[in-house]
């Protein structure tokens, strides 16, 4: 059995326009690397953070947290050490506290030869997702650990549902570059929706989930909409009407929100208008003078990874 390993932890986009808080997808091509370690003294210490300047106390690091939920529930006499390699932008809104939580519980099943189910590994990550966002989403966390797209049906009791992947969908994402807490953009948000609203909502999240399986991608692209959440946090994104528009107009199936923002999701059908999709998105930036990265990814399937 390892005593240590090193592994991907990917980047996720949740809500994908009409599934807040219960519709996460993975991504292949960004992600987080971490190394995990056991350890004969008792608890969870962060020995390295890398990337972006974040919390090293474990009950201040997502990390730490949902590494002390695992091992609160084990029975596991040591610890473990942790390495985070940042790669992930915190408050990208493309999953950077997902990614360190899953990491980081997963990593530790792994070592102790999988004592825990998924979905066990899901709700200590949330610990982490508790800590950074002020509640425990799993939108995030479920797909970085499960991989492709996950439905959260039930959060009490907690039930999840892998989604099929299409195997022509690609994603791109464009992370203009400010920053927008997760915990302030859900300050924002009404607490009490119209019955008119919650109808177009519910036929676009079973449309959307039913194009999925059926890999249908018209049906897909009509489904990605957002009727409650989308007008108010679109708001706080700077070129984000202008930014759809565009990715709309090269070819994308569909554009929002990813997260909390401000980072911006399209999927098309295929890598090549993918690209176009890309460029058209960081043609709006460029011309109103915002730095931005863009990520061009493949659906992840099989969530966290072993590196060599």
């Amino acid at each position: 059995m390892k005593n240590e390993l090193r592994i991907f932890c990917p980047a996720t986009i949740a809500n994908i326009s009409c599934g807040f808080d219960v519709l996460g997808v993975a991504l292949d091509s960004v992600g987080d690397e971490m190394v995990i370690r056991k350890i004969s003294k008792k608890g969870v210490f962060i020995t390295t953070l890398e990337g972006q300047e974040l919390p090293m106390e474990t009950d201040k690091n997502v990390a730490g947290v949902a590494g002390m939920a695992f091992l609160a529930a084990s029975d596991y006499k040591g610890g473990f050490e942790i390495e985070i390699y940042k790669k992930i932008k915190a408050g990208s809104g493309i999953g950077s506290s997902a990614a360190s939580s899953t990491g980081a519980v997963w990593a530790m099943n792994e070592l102790l030869d999988r004592p825990f189910t998924t979905l066990q590994l899901v709700e200590f990550a949330m610990e982490g997702e508790k800590l950074a966002s002020g509640v425990a989403h799993a939108d995030n966390v479920a797909p970085a650990l499960f991989g492709g797209f996950t439905l959260v049906r039930s959060y009490e009791p907690l039930d999840i549902i892998p989604i099929n992947t299409p195997s022509e969908l690609v994603a791109t994402v464009i992370h203009p570059q400010i920053e927008i807490k997760t915990s302030d953009s859900r300050k924002i948000l009404k607490t009490n929706i119209t019955l008119k609203d919650g109808i177009k909502q519910w036929g676009n999240l079973g449309g959307l989930v039913a194009g999925l399986f059926t890999e249908d991608y018209d049906l897909i692209g009509r489904s990605l909409e957002d009727h409650i959440v989308e007008p108010i946090r679109s708001i706080l994104i700077p070129g984000f009407k202008e930014v759809k528009a565009g990715a709309l107009g090269a070819g994308a199936l569909g554009c929002g929100i990813s997260g909390s923002g401000p980072s911006i999701f399209a999927f098309s059908k295929g890598k090549d208008t993918a690209e176009k999709v890309a460029q058209a998105m960081k043609e709006v930036y460029q011309k109103i003078g915002i730095a931005h990265d863009v990520h061009i990814s493949k659906i992840n399937n099989v969530g966290i990874r072993i590196l060599k």
